[in-house]
């Protein structure tokens, strides 16, 4: 069975019928929220940035929002193939036993453990991620306002039940709850026109790096909030899914003349979500303007049936297989292995694109 599904949108669908699709041709690379659902695209992120991007020079934006970030980050590293196998690991192997005297894991507990394992994981390489000579990084966070500035057993809870209704109105109302804090390498120039949502720039330094990543990982309640992070606005951030899930961005790499540049999206579905409130609100799942010189690669759903459960790992593994460790890890390890059948395929598709026909977004 076929399991990617290549879809562009119509100034990338052009691009492609005009000049193919070669590694000099890619200017932006997003990387989107969604935990473990991540997981699947780790053969993908070894085949582009191990393999196909190493074949061009040009300078290469990474923007990435919670296990997004992760990965974008994990791709500046000396040896991004050898990273991205240990990203896989570390992340399958997270386990939060419930301590004694506990009904559950809290949040800080969480919070501790995924700190050390980012400290682990990023000790003594951030410098080869902020020093990267090609790729310019940038993580996205969510920062509060008003009840939300400091985390608060009340006003978070009370916050963010205002954040939902506010943005089912419209999403710019998101913004007087949360707004979006891009943390850019060597204060590079944001890849998209921030004038969609309230947003910050702040420059990502190797002081900021390790808080700033944990924060763009940090569920609201299943992690706790990363507070006055350095130089950055003072409060609390949380996971840089909550304003951009799937990073429904106004691209501005330019889509004609000689400094082309396609946004290419490695992504778990082919749906770029705007925010993680917006998830039941089906109609903003729709492709926009803003993705018109995207091309996202992404799982053929009739595929992702034949993943163990028939689904994508997600979080609510880890409550699945609460007392059977061995056995998420299993069927995690499972998916990743099936899913390099979607590296295989985008290489087949660039040597040979009338394998796979590219549809639209």
């Amino acid at each position: 069975m076929q399991a990617l599904h290549i879809h562009a949108g119509p100034k990338a669908l052009a691009h492609i019928r005009e000049h193919g699709l070669r590694p000099e041709h890619i200017g932006v690379i997003p990387g989107a929220a969604g935990g473990p659902k991540g997981l699947i695209l780790g053969p993908l992120d070894r085949f582009i940035f191990g393999e196909w991007l190493a074949q061009s020079s040009q300078p290469v934006d990474l923007v990435g929002a919670s296990i997004g970030a992760w990965r974008m980050a994990t791709a500046c590293l000396n040896d991004p193939v050898t990273a991205f196998e240990e990203l896989e690991h570390a992340y399958t192997q997270q386990h939060y036993a419930v301590l004694p005297g506990q009904k559950k894991v809290t949040a800080q507990q969480v919070s501790d453990a995924f700190g050390a394992n980012l400290t682990s994981f990023y000790g003594g390489r951030i410098d080869q991620v902020l020093s990267h000579p090609r790729y310019r990084l940038h993580i996205v966070t969510s920062h509060g306002r008003h009840m939300l500035r400091r985390e608060h057993p009340v006003a978070t809870p009370l916050g963010y039940a205002g954040a939902f209704l506010s943005n089912a109105l419209h999403r710019r109302a998101l913004g007087g709850w949360l707004e979006r804090v891009v943390f850019s390498g060597e204060e590079h120039p944001l890849p998209f026109d921030a004038s969609d949502f309230r947003t910050r720039q702040v420059a990502l330094t190797e002081g900021n790096f390790m808080p700033a990543l944990q924060a763009s990982c940090s569920i609201p309640f299943a992690l706790k909030a990363v507070h006055d992070i350095p130089g950055a606005p003072a409060g609390a951030y949380w996971d840089g899914g909550i304003t951009d899930y799937h990073l429904h961005l106004n691209w501005t790499a330019p889509s004609q003349g000689p400094e082309r540049a396609i946004v290419l999206y490695p992504h778990f579905q082919q749906n770029v979500v705007p925010g993680w409130l917006d998830k039941a609100l089906k109609w903003r799942h729709g492709a926009t303007s803003f993705l018109d010189n995207t091309i996202v690669l992404a799982p053929n759903p009739e595929w992702v049936k034949t993943l163990p459960n028939g689904k994508l790992p997600d979080r609510n593994d880890f409550m699945r297989y609460e007392h059977d460790f061995a056995g998420r890890v299993k069927v995690w390890q499972a998916a990743v292995q099936a899913s390099a059948q979607l590296a295989d395929e985008f290489s087949q598709w660039l040597a040979a694109p009338s394998l796979l026909k590219v549809q639209a977004l």
